[in-house]
This record gives structure tokens, sequence and C-alpha cells, in this order.
């Protein structure tokens, strides 16, 4: 059997800590970015231009770099699943997330994303039906949320007050994440990954970026340190989205999703070194990276009967 390198463990769990760091790093970057262009932190509509901007450059430079592999443009293919995408992926995950951030604290908002894996795993398990839910893959999504709790409650704490405004927007946010992953999966049995990741996000981006502007949005104090950044952060999505797109190709959403708990991990760590914020770099942060890591292990660790039946 011709193994795709993409379905071997080793290349699967480093591609996906490459998506991992550049999430994380986008954390930082989305704080840096507000100050550059003067967005506040209550200003909404700013909030989703600022994004659909991002998303929009994201999309333009995946549509580039398939065009140069592929030594001719990459055209757009299957407009419905590139509007499926969009709207779960990009759209209607981003808005609901802004909206929803703005009603509620960042410590339960991290919280409520983080349990996205869960709903992924379920998504594809019992929606889309394509993989079998087992103890394994749900005590791996147990522990790598527990990291997540832990990392996010670092001297903080919480509330279990609740706001359809504010908690279930990023609640219905993190379920359009499990539901994007699941169509990627489905959609990439016979359709290119990148040409859908390039016009999905151009698309989606361009939606935002309009709603923004028309809802009251601006960006303020363009400069080169500001246009850099925001060259940057699409190329995060570029980037990371697209690579995720090729794993869940090739191997099972619940054992890639479940890497994506390594994201607030990445985020706190980056954030201590960018940006100076020690108070968040404290022992939960290797508890919670211990607890993640064994959370993947055990997702991903196969019997020697399961390699034999595989």
């Amino acid at each position: 059997m011709n193994e795709s390198k993409w379905e071997k463990l080793p290349m699967m769990i480093f591609g996906a800590m490459i998506c991992c760091f550049l999430w994380g790093s986008a954390f930082p970057c989305i704080k840096t970015g507000y100050q550059l262009f003067h967005i506040l932190g209550g200003d909404t509509a700013s909030q989703i231009l600022f994004a659909g901007c991002r998303f929009t450059l994201a999309g333009m430079m995946v549509i580039l770099f398939s065009s140069i592999t592929n030594r001719q443009f990459t055209k757009p293919k299957h407009p419905r699943r590139i509007a499926t995408l969009s709207a779960f992926q990009t759209v209607t995950q981003y808005i609901f997330f802004y909206i929803g951030l703005a009603h509620t604290t960042g410590v339960k908002s991290s919280i409520i994303t983080g349990s996205g894996t869960f709903l992924t795993i379920l998504v594809c398990c019992w929606g889309f039906k394509q993989e079998e839910l087992t103890m394994r893959k749900i005590i791996g999504s147990v522990l790598g949320f527990a990291g997540i709790i832990l990392v996010n409650l670092n001297g903080s704490t919480i509330d279990f007050d609740f706001s359809i405004q504010g908690e279930g927007f990023v609640f219905i946010a993190a379920f359009c994440t499990a539901m994007a992953s699941g169509y990627i999966k489905k959609f990439s049995a016979d359709s290119d990954v990148v040409m859908l990741s390039g016009y999905q996000f151009f698309f989606g981006g361009l939606v935002m970026a309009i709603v923004g502007f028309f809802i009251g949005g601006r960006l303020h104090g363009f400069s080169l340190a500001g246009m850099c950044l925001l060259l940057y952060m699409g190329f995060i999505s570029a980037m990371a989205y697209t690579l995720w797109g090729i794993l869940l190709k090739y191997n099972d959403v619940s054992k890639v999703s479940t890497c994506k708990f390594m994201n607030p991990v990445f985020g706190v760590i980056l954030s201590f070194w960018i940006l100076g914020e020690n108070n968040q770099l404290g022992w939960q942060v290797v508890a919670a990276l211990v607890l993640v890591c064994f959370g993947i292990f055990i997702v991903n660790h196969q019997s020697k009967t399961e390699v034999t039946n595989s």
C-alpha cells in the first residue's frame, strides 16, 4: 500500500504542531494588531473588518501559491463546497466568536473554544459517520481539555453565568469549527484541498470585511509595521488551515483534532515571549503541556492488534 507521508504518525504530529504553533502566534499578533490599527477591545465591527482583511489576504496567498506550484492559475471549482466551507470555517465561526467574545470573558471564551475538539470528534463520529467513537478518544480528549482549563485558569477565576449573546455565541463558533472539519474531510476525498482552502478564505474574508465595514468598523493608523503584521497574520491562516486540511484528508479527524489542544499552550508561551506577559507563565503551563501531550499520545497510540488489523 502506498501510504501518504502525511499518514505517518511522526509527520502528522509534526504538521499539526506547525499549525498549532502558527495559531498560537496569532494570539499575541491579534493583540498587537489591535494596538497598531487603534481597535478598541469592545469594537466588534472593527475586529470583524480586521479579521476579514486578514482572511482575504490569506485566500490570495493560497491561490497564488497553488497557481505557482501548478504553473497555471488555480480556478475555483465546486462553488457549493467553497460556499459551505466559507460559511462554517470563516464567516459564521468568526462573526459569532467576535460578538460572543465582546459579551464574555477571555478565559471562558478560551475554555468554550477548547471544547471544539470534543464537538469535532462527536460531529465526525456521529454526524458524518467518518470514524468510530472509542473510549481512547474520549479519555485523550478529556486530558487535553483539562490542560486547556489549567492554562486558562492560571491565576484567574471563572463563574458559571451564561448568556446567549456571550457564551452561547462562542459555543456556536466552536460548533462551526467542528462542522468545518467534517466537511473538509468529506470534500477532500475528491477535491483539491488547497483550492478549497484558498477560495473559502478569499470569499469568506470578503464577506466579513464587507459586514464589518457596513456595521461601522474602521481601521486607522496604517503603517509599515501594521501592514507587515497583517501580511503575517494572513500567512498564519493560509499556511495553517491549508496544512490542516491536508492532514484531515489523510488521517482520522479525531487524531488530528486532538493536537489542537496545543493552541492555547503555544499562545501563552508566545505571549510571554513576544508581549512579555510574565504573569501567564507558571507551573500550570507545564502541567497543561503534560496533559495535552499525554492526551495526544492516547488518541494516536495504536495497539499491536490495531496495527495488525489496519
